[in-house]
């Protein structure tokens, strides 16, 4: 089968690789329709190397159709179409029916101290063969993918794996209240979508900031408050203030993460430790890493005394300095994490079968085959021809 693969820093190649097999009784094996490029993919693409090896199997945003089942499947059968969670979760597990499936013991990658498996995402997370291909093998079949009907476009169901419930989960966790003001930081696929679910759940102003003109109207488009960090600098904080009187907004959601601009001692400590030899860079990446903290400490700086900050971007410094003093004082609540994907699914499955309520089926602004995954890869990070969000079609 064909397969987006990582071959090196910045390098992605489309190759052939050997399709993938029933390997458990539990297992099922998916014909993948169509499957997403996710911001978190960039963090392969640019920092994550060390943790890597040439011909991983990239992607954890994937669909399709059951092709095989192994022989203890009793739930789903040859044919079903199915969304795929990027957590590798049991559903069956203590964390798991606490509806922290970011956290299966079943498949916690304890080597490395980490939470449960993702699909695609480097032995950090347990080196799973990802979804950008024609063909991937999906354990627990019985409690892991989510069943969904025929007849929509795949467009209405896709962002299940990711996009929806990582949104919904930044929102939840930001909790605002009724009528309140919430801030998004970093209008890309995740932000975007939890602009519009912050609207949908009862917040009475959303506020956007991003760097990207065609980010900040889009999200405009759809009722937000757009603020651009290029036009508003050092000033941004006070003009947000100004604009949730005079104190900041209720909460800030972080959908940026280890990809905020800004730090150039940041930027240029993960550059050099990228031309390292992997075992040592992964080292030093355990020990003494960092990311460029602009996002979290502009959301520090932004919300309200007494408000909540939401963290769905993803970090990965072993060492990030936070400004504790900073936090204590303005009494700030922290909720952070990878997405419980199967935990939001009851949420979210009515706004993508009864209307379309968050605009998904409009949301990619690129649909392109596996075969133009390298360019898609290289425009998304630079913010090319419009970049929000990609679909493939294997």
């Amino acid at each position: 089968m064909r397969a987006v693969t990582w071959q090196g820093r910045r390098k992605i190649e489309v190759a052939d690789v050997p399709d993938p097999q029933i390997v458990d009784p539990t297992d099922a094996v998916i014909k993948v329709t169509t499957t997403g490029l996710c911001g978190s993919d960039l963090h392969l693409y640019e920092v994550l190397g060390p943790f890597l090896d040439a011909g991983d199997i990239l992607g954890h945003e994937p669909m399709g159709v059951v092709a095989e089942v192994g022989s203890g499947v009793e739930e789903l059968k040859v044919g079903d179409r199915v969304v795929v969670p990027f957590n590798v979760s049991c559903g069956t597990c203590f964390m798991c029916e606490r509806g922290l499936h970011s956290q299966c013991e079943t498949t916690q990658v304890r080597e490395y101290g980490t939470g449960a498996s993702l699909f695609g995402y480097t032995k950090l997370y347990g080196q799973v063969p990802g979804g950008q291909a024609e063909y991937l093998r999906v354990p627990f079949a019985d409690t892991l993918p989510i069943r969904v009907p025929d007849g929509p476009p795949d467009e209405r169901f896709v962002y299940l794996s990711d996009v929806l419930p990582t949104a919904w989960q930044a929102v939840a966790y930001a909790d605002v209240p009724p009528g309140g003001s919430v801030a998004v930081l970093g209008l890309g696929p995740i932000g975007d979508m939890a602009t519009r679910i912050a609207a949908h759940r009862g917040a009475g102003q959303v506020i956007g900031i991003d760097l990207v003109p065609e980010r900040l109207a889009r999200a405009a488009g759809h009722g937000v408050q757009p603020f651009d960090l290029a036009q508003y600098g050092d000033e941004l904080v006070d003009a947000v203030r100004e604009a949730t009187g005079g104190r900041g907004p209720d909460a800030v959601i972080d959908a940026v993460g280890m990809e905020a601009h800004g730090s150039a001692g940041a930027k240029a400590a993960q550059t050099v430790t990228g031309l390292l030899p992997d075992a040592m860079a992964a080292a030093l990446m355990k020990k003494a890493g960092v990311d460029r903290l602009g996002a979290l400490e502009m959301a520090i700086d932004l919300v309200r005394r007494g408000g909540t900050i939401s963290v769905s971007g993803v970090y990965g410094g072993a060492a990030d300095p936070l400004p504790l003093l900073t936090m204590f004082d303005k009494q700030i609540q922290l909720r952070m994490g990878q997405a419980n994907v199967r935990r939001w699914v009851d949420d979210l499955m009515p706004l993508v079968t009864d209307g379309d309520p968050l605009g998904v089926e409009g949301f990619a602004t690129h649909r392109l085959s596996l075969e133009q995954a390298p360019e898609a890869y290289a425009d998304f990070q630079k913010k090319r021809d419009n970049v929000v969000k990609v679909l493939f079609r294997p």
